[in-house]
C-alpha cells in the first residue's frame, strides 16, 4: 500500500497517457467556443484551466488503450466526459450554493447563476455533438443513460440528503448517480469503441462503478476524519450542511430513541448547538460506523480490482488497479 500511495497511480496513468491526454485537451478547447457568446469560453476556461486530475476522461483512453483500436474517437469520448462532468460541476455549484472549488472562486460566484446554468447546459450540448461523431449508437445510449443518471441522482440526493428515512440503499443509489454513473459510462465507452467483447465490457462498466463507488464513500468517510489540510474540508462539513452519508446513516440505524431525537434535532430540523458535532462523532465511534464505512469502501476497492482481472494484461491494466487501491489508501 505504501508503494501504491507514492507512486501515485493517476500521475502515472497521466505519463502513460500524455500524447492522447494532450489531443483531449486541444478539442476541449475547440469545441468550449463560442462565435457569438464570448462569455461560454470564459466561465468554461475557468472551470477546465483550474486543474484537477482529469481522472474521467483518462479512464476513457485507458479503457480503450487496453485494446487494439485505431482511429481518434476514444479522443472524442474523453472529450465527452470531461465536458458532462465539468457541465454537473457547473450546475451543482449553483444548486450547492458553493462559492469555492479546487481552491478558486466558482463560476456562480464570479458571473453569476444564469451564467453557470446555461453554459452547463451549452457543454452538455457539445459533449451529445461529439457523441454522436463517433457514429455509435452504443455510445450515445451508455452516455446519454449516463446524463440522466447523474440528474436523477442529484435530484434523489436532494430530497434524501436530510431525511433520515433515508437508508442505505438510498445512498448507494445516490453516489451511483452523483458519482459512479459518469466512472462507469467513461471506462464502458472506451471498451466499446475500441472493439472489446460483451464480457470484456461489462467487466469495465463493473470497475468503473465500483471505483466510483469507493472514491466517493472515502470521501464521505474522509469529512469525519481526515486532515483539513490535505481534505481541503473542514472536519464534520456533511454534518453542518446536513448531509446524511454513510456513517451517520449506519449510526442513525442503530440508535436509540434518544440517539434518534438528537439526529432528527440536527439533521432534518437543523437546528444545531454547540458540542453536537464532538456528540455525532461519540455516536459514530459507539456504533463503530466509521470503520464499517471504511471496511465498505475497502470492499468496493476490491471489487473494482477483481473486475480487472479479466481484461488483457497491459501496463495500463495494472495501474487502473492500483488506482483502485489508490482511492482508499488515505483510508488507512
Amino acid at each position: 500500500m505504501d508503494q501504491v500511495m507514492s507512486q501515485k497511480p493517476h500521475e502515472l496513468l497521466a505519463a502513460e497517457l500524455a500524447a492522447e491526454m494532450d489531443a483531449v485537451n486541444v478539442l476541449i478547447r475547440e469545441r468550449m467556443a463560442s462565435k457569438h457568446a464570448p462569455r461560454i469560453p470564459e466561465v468554461t476556461a475557468h472551470l477546465v484551466e483550474a486543474g484537477g486530475k482529469r481522472l474521467r476522461p483518462m479512464l476513457t483512453l485507458a479503457a480503450a488503450r487496453l485494446f487494439d483500436l485505431e482511429g481518434d474517437n476514444h479522443i472524442k469520448l474523453a472529450a465527452t466526459v470531461e465536458f458532462i462532468h465539468t457541465a454537473t460541476l457547473l450546475h451543482d455549484d449553483v444548486v450547492d450554493e458553493s462559492g469555492q472549488r479546487r481552491g478558486r472562486p466558482t463560476a456562480n460566484l464570479l458571473w453569476d447563476n444564469k451564467s453557470s446554468v446555461l453554459v452547463g447546459d451549452y457543454l452538455f450540448s457539445r459533449s451529445f455533438q461529439l457523441m454522436v461523431e463517433t457514429g455509435s449508437l452504443r455510445v450515445l445510449d451508455i452516455l446519454a443513460n449516463a446524463s440522466a443518471t447523474i440528474a436523477e441522482g442529484e435530484v434523489l440526493q436532494m430530497t434524501a440528503a436530510s431525511d433520515l428515512a433515508t437508508n442505505e440503499d438510498i445512498y448507494l443509489q445516490v453516489v451511483r448517480g452523483k458519482t459512479a454513473a459518469l466512472f462507469s459510462a467513461a471506462t464502458e465507452v472506451g471498451g466499446v469503441i475500441a472493439g472489446a467483447d460483451e464480457t470484456q465490457v461489462k467487466a469495465l462498466f463493473d470497475y468503473g462503478d465500483a471505483l466510483g463507488i469507493a472514491f466517493q464513500i472515502a470521501d464521505d468517510l474522509l469529512d469525519y476524519q481526515g486532515d483539513s489540510a490535505k481534505t481541503g474540508k473542514n472536519v464534520g462539513d456533511d454534518f453542518r450542511e446536513r448531509k446524511l452519508t454513510l456513517p451517520v446513516i449506519k449510526a442513525v440505524a442503530a440508535a436509540t430513541d434518544e440517539e434518534r431525537a438528537f439526529w432528527t434535532r440536527t439533521i432534518e430540523k437543523g437546528k444545531q448547538e454547540d458540542g453536537d458535532l464532538e456528540h455525532a462523532l461519540a455516536l459514530m465511534d459507539k456504533y463503530q460506523t466509521l470503520e464499517a464505512t471504511r471496511k465498505d469502501a475497502l470492499a468496493w476497492a476490491e471489487t473494482a480490482k477483481s473486475a480487472m482481472a479479466k481484461l488483457p494484461e497491459n501496463p495500463l491494466r495494472q495501474i487502473l488497479i492500483d488506482l483502485a487501491d489508490y482511492v482508499v489508501a488515505r483510508l488507512h
